[in-house]
């Protein structure tokens, strides 16, 4: 059995809208889903991003653990990627208060990013070209060097895009939500 995902997106839909519309400065984002890898509070095996809203900026204060490792206490590039694109895919809400979708993401790594050290993440927008969104995110050490930096492509959609997307009443093959596959 599945349940229509519809209504489920018109509510993280109208949740954005408000945190897009919040104060200036420290207005909280709601995480895109409670299983979200990037945000998500409930992904035991997630990132838990809490996004905070600075002018027209966007932060998150992350540090990469164990689940996060790639080479011996350096994070996964992936891992890295992942933030990036969670953060940047927030912005979306600071311009138009609409959903976007990543359609290219473009990581560059200037140095390892090392697990246990904090690090300050942050996005923008650079311009808006009809549906296209084009936005900037980085991260920094406590000393402000740049550790990895992205540009990513959003291109806007309505919530017809996800119409035929379901989520599945149960987990598969009995997966328990938040354990390994």
């Amino acid at each position: 059995m599945v349940n229509e995902i519809g209504s489920a997106i018109e509510r993280w839909h109208a949740a954005f809208t408000t945190a897009g519309r919040t104060s200036e400065r420290g207005g909280e984002f709601p995480p895109h889903s409670g299983q979200c890898l990037g945000c998500g509070p409930d992904n035991p095996h997630g990132h838990r991003l809490k996004v905070t809203r600075h002018g027209n900026l966007l932060r998150a204060h992350h540090t990469f653990d164990l689940r996060h490792e790639g080479a011996p206490g350096i994070a996964h590039g992936g891992s890295v990627a992942t933030v990036l694109d969670d953060l940047a895919g927030m912005v979306p809400y600071l311009v138009g208060w609409e959903i976007a979708v990543t359609h290219r993401l473009t990581v560059d790594y200037h140095a390892p990013a090392q697990l246990g050290t904090p690090y300050v993440l942050t996005s923008w927008l650079e311009r808006r070209e009809g549906r296209k969104l084009v936005v900037h995110a980085e991260a920094r050490d406590g000393e402000e060097a740049l550790v990895g930096s992205a540009v990513a492509i959003f291109l806007s959609v309505g919530t017809d895009h996800f119409r035929d997307v379901t989520i599945p009443a149960e987990p598969p093959d009995g997966m328990i939500p938040g354990e390994p596959r």
